[in-house]
C-alpha cells in the first residue's frame, strides 16, 4: 500500500518535534506534523520557558537587597507587568517562529490545524481532509487539570497565569507539587500575596521528604502562607475577587485563584479508543520500551504517555522513535536515573533515589549538611542550604544526590553525570573541593548522619 506519507506527527511540543525533524532530516522519510496550537508544545509556550523567565523577574527585589547589604546604593521600584508580558510574548514568538524553520528545513509538512487518528493509517484533519501515513507519533502533551467543584469555573490553571492582563494583590494557588509552589514563589517574587493550599501532609510529594521540608520552610520564612491539609470546598464570586471556602472550616478572599494540582495526558477526542487502544486512568497511552502501543503502527511519546513528564525526556523517547523506526538503529530512551529541578526559591535539584525510597530497597547511609552559604549569610539572610548524599552500605554508590539551594538546577545537572556513571561514595571523597563554593559540601561530607 502507498501512504502519504511516511510519518504522520500529531503534536508541535518538544518530543514531537524532536521526532519530526530527526526522521525526515536523517531518515530520509517523507514527514508531516499538526499542532492545533503554538508550535513548541508546554515547555516552550506556556511551560518551562516563560516560567524560568518568571523566576528571573521575582528574583530582582531580593538582589538589589542583598546589593545594599554590599555596600550598593540599590533601589527597586514596582513591578511593570505589562512590559515584561509584552516582552515575554515576542520571545515566545522568536521560539515559535525558530520551531517552525527547524521543522521547514527538515522538510517536515506542516499543518496548522487538529488531527485525530482515524485508523491505524489514517490521520483526520479538522478541515475535512484525510491523509495516510506508514506510521503514526503522538505526541500531544499534557493539559492542566482543574478538578469538578462549586465554583470550580473560578480558578484558572497555570495556563492561564501567562495570559494575566495585571497581577493581583493576593493570590491562592491549590496545589503542592512543583507547578503549584514554583507559581507560589515567582508570583510572591513579583510582589502578590500568596497562600498556597494543600490537601496532603507536605508540598512536594515524591522528592526526598528533608529535602521538601527545606524547600516548604523556606517558602514560609519568606512570607508565604503555606496551609497543609487543606483543601477547597467551593469558591464564590465577590466584588474584590473571589471567596475560598475549606475543609478546615475557614473562609478567605482573594484576588484571584490558581488551581495547580497536576496535569492529564491530552489524548481526549484523539480516536485512540476506537482503535483498541485502552487508555489509562487518567487518559495516559501504555506504550511499551519502544514508545510503541497496542497497534504496531502508532507510537507515542511525551507526557501523553504518563511515564516521566519532562521535556527533556520526551525529546530523548522521540529522537530514540526515529532511531529505531527510520535510521536502522534500535535504541529505546533511558528512563533510569534522571534528574530533576523545582525551581522554587530555594531551588530543588534532585537525581536517584529518595532517602524513603532508598530505605525500602536497601541498607544506606545517609551524609546531609544544612548550612547558610557565605553569600546569604554576608547579607544578613536566614537562607540554609541542604545537601544531601544517599549512599548504599553494600555497594558504596550514590543512590540518590538532592540539593536545595540557589542554582540547585545547575549543581543537580553535574552532579547527575556521576550518579549516571555509579560513583561511589568514595569517588566523591576523592574529588578535590572547588573553594569557596556551596557544591564543595558534596565532597566533603565524612561521617554519615543517620543509617537506615
Amino acid at each position: 500500500m502507498a501512504f502519504d506519507y511516511d510519518l504522520f506527527v500529531i503534536g508541535g511540543g518538544s518530543g514531537g518535534v524532536r521526532a519530526a525533524r530527526i526522521a525526515a532530516s536523517e531518515g530520509g522519510a517523507t514527514v508531516a506534523l499538526a499542532e492545533e496550537s503554538r508550535m513548541g508544545g508546554t515547555c516552550v509556550i506556556r511551560g518551562c520557558v516563560p516560567k524560568k523567565l518568571m523566576v528571573f523577574a521575582s528574583g530582582y527585589p531580593d538582589a538589589v537587597e542583598d546589593a545594599r547589604a554590599y555596600g550598593w546604593e540599590a533601589s527597586i521600584g514596582g513591578f511593570d507587568w505589562p512590559a515584561f508580558r509584552g516582552k515575554l510574548d515576542r520571545e515566545l514568538d522568536r521560539l515559535e517562529a525558530a520551531y517552525r524553520s527547524g521543522l521547514t528545513s527538515a522538510g517536515v509538512e506542516i499543518f496548522d490545524e487538529r488531527a485525530t487518528v482515524a485508523d491505524a493509517h489514517t490521520v483526520a484533519l479538522a478541515s475535512g481532509r484525510k491523509v495516510t501515513a506508514k506510521h503514526i507519533l503522538i505526541a500531544t502533551g499534557g493539559r492542566p487539570f482543574v478538578p469538578d467543584f462549586p465554583g470550580c469555573e473560578l480558578a484558572m490553571s497555570s495556563d492561564d497565569v501567562f495570559q494575566l492582563e495585571s497581577l493581583p494583590s493576593s493570590i491562592l494557588v491549590v496545589g503542592g507539587g512543583y507547578i503549584a509552589s514554583e507559581f507560589a514563589c515567582i508570583l510572591h517574587g513579583l510582589g502578590v500575596e500568596v497562600c498556597q493550599f494543600y490537601r496532603g501532609a507536605q508540598i512536594l510529594r515524591g522528592f526526598d521528604d528533608e529535602a521538601r521540608g527545606h524547600v516548604a520552610s523556606a517558602m514560609i520564612d519568606r512570607g508565604i502562607h503555606i496551609k497543609c491539609g487543606t483543601d477547597v470546598i467551593r469558591l464564590e464570586k465577590t466584588e474584590r475577587g473571589v471567596r475560598a471556602v475549606t475543609t478546615d472550616g475557614s473562609d478567605q478572599e482573594f484576588g484571584a485563584v490558581l488551581y495547580a494540582t497536576g496535569r492529564r495526558p491530552n489524548t481526549r477526542g484523539l480516536g485512540l479508543e476506537a482503535l483498541g487502544i485502552e487508555l489509562g486512568r487518567h487518559g495516559q497511552i501504555p506504550v511499551d520500551g519502544w514508545s510503541q502501543t497496542s497497534v504496531p503502527s502508532i507510537y507515542a511519546v511525551g507526557d501523553v504517555t504518563d511515564r516521566i513528564n519532562l521535556t527533556p525526556v520526551a525529546i530523548r523517547e522521540g529522537h530514540a522513535f526515529a532511531d529505531t523506526v527510520f535510521k536502522g538503529e534500535p535504541r529505546q530512551a533511558d528512563h533510569e536515573l534522571v534528574a530533576s529541578a523545582v525551581f522554587t526559591q530555594p531551588e530543588l535539584g534532585s537525581v536517584g533515589l529518595s532517602e524513603e525510597a532508598a530505605r525500602e530497597q536497601e541498607p544506606i547511609e545517609v551524609y546531609a549538611a544544612a548550612f547558610r552559604p557565605m553569600q546569604s549569610l554576608f547579607a544578613g539572610r536566614p537562607d540554609r542550604v541542604l545537601m544531601k548524599l544517599i549512599v548504599s552500605q553494600a555497594s558504596r554508590k550514590v543512590l540518590g544526590c538532592h540539593i536545595v539551594a540557589p542554582n540547585a538546577g545547575e549543581m543537580i545537572q553535574l552532579a547527575a553525570i556521576a550518579v549516571k556513571m555509579g560513583a561511589t561514595k568514595e569517588d566523591f571523597d576523592r574529588t578535590v573541593a572547588v573553594h569557596p563554593t556551596m557544591a564543595e559540601e558534596l565532597v566533603t561530607l565524612r561521617k554519615p548522619i543517620r543509617t537506615a
